[in-house]
């Protein structure tokens, strides 16, 4: 399996012809399929998989893992080079995304004209649903570890109410290889202790050889604070190395402080992703 991040924050020091954003896009080929998980804020993530020799018209299948603009806002470009693939994602939220401090109230969810203009590619998933050979998408993620705290100022509003987003959109990406599990978070809105949980609860015994995806340790973007202390990120690291994950490959809102801190906990059982890095699992 080749991985190749497609988007993401920053870009790698080998590939800075490439368009870095907020954002997320991974791009997989795994066995004779070509699959797209995310894509990112805008439709760069498609110029550069030009780039890198990637081609978006092959993907077989596209997972979106929540409903948020930083992972599927380049649907539309995908849509426009890609006439095939179906989009598979979580059931939508019951009300807007929005992110609010007491100063700011964006929008943060979806395009919804989407759904009007390309009603027949996306496949809305609420149980344990296999669309390739070995390929999976998990939802009903479990709740037994506290979720980040990042996520207190993302709300759902709905008839003007706002209530905080459970997530109940967001799905794991799990794909069966060689007898062992890679597993595709996206945020870990719900955890990323969570995450794997669900995948090692949803299959039994098989083995986790690589996580890859964002925490959300971050708490406002745009000055990449952390969201929890330095102690508890410490924590959360040992409860990842206390896992049966192998590697772990980490970026966008787990932000760069707190990386730190988990490379320093786990060693060389963690790594960054950055635009245009890819490797092989």
């Amino acid at each position: 399996m080749r991985v190749t991040t497609l988007i993401e924050n920053r870009s790698s020091e080998t590939e800075g012809s490439l368009a870095a954003e907020w954002g997320l896009s991974i791009h997989i080929a795994f066995q004779d399929h070509n699959l797209l998980f995310d894509t990112g804020s805008s439709g760069a993530f498609a110029e550069n998989a030009e780039k890198l020799s990637i081609d978006i018209a092959s993907v077989d299948a596209a997972i979106l893992s929540h409903h948020h603009f930083d992972h599927g806002g380049g649907l539309r470009q995908f849509f426009s080079l890609n006439s095939k693939a179906k989009v598979y994602l979580g059931q939508k939220p019951e009300g807007d995304c929005f992110a609010k401090t007491l100063l700011v109230k964006k929008y943060v969810g979806l395009d919804k004209r989407l759904f009007q203009d390309f009603p027949d590619r996306f496949v809305f998933v609420n149980r344990l649903t296999q669309i390739l050979p070995d390929v999976f998408i998990l939802p009903n993620l479990v709740e037994d570890a506290p979720k980040p705290q990042g996520n207190k100022k993302l709300y759902v509003r709905m008839d003007g109410h706002w209530m905080n987003d459970d997530f109940k959109h967001e799905i794991i990406l799990a794909i069966k290889d060689a007898g062992s599990l890679v597993v595709f978070t996206g945020c870990s809105h719900n955890g990323i202790l969570n995450m794997v949980e669900s995948a090692s609860r949803d299959f039994k015994g098989v083995p986790i050889k690589a996580v890859v995806g964002g925490f959300h340790l971050v708490a406002l973007p745009p000055f990449n604070l952390m969201a929890g202390s330095k102690r508890e990120i410490e924590e959360l690291a040992r409860k990842m190395l206390s896992r049966p994950v192998e590697m772990t490959y980490s970026g966008h809102c787990t932000g760069s402080k707190a990386l730190e801190i988990l490379k320093k906990s786990m060693g060389e059982r963690i790594t960054d992703i950055r635009t245009g890095s890819h490797f092989e699992v």
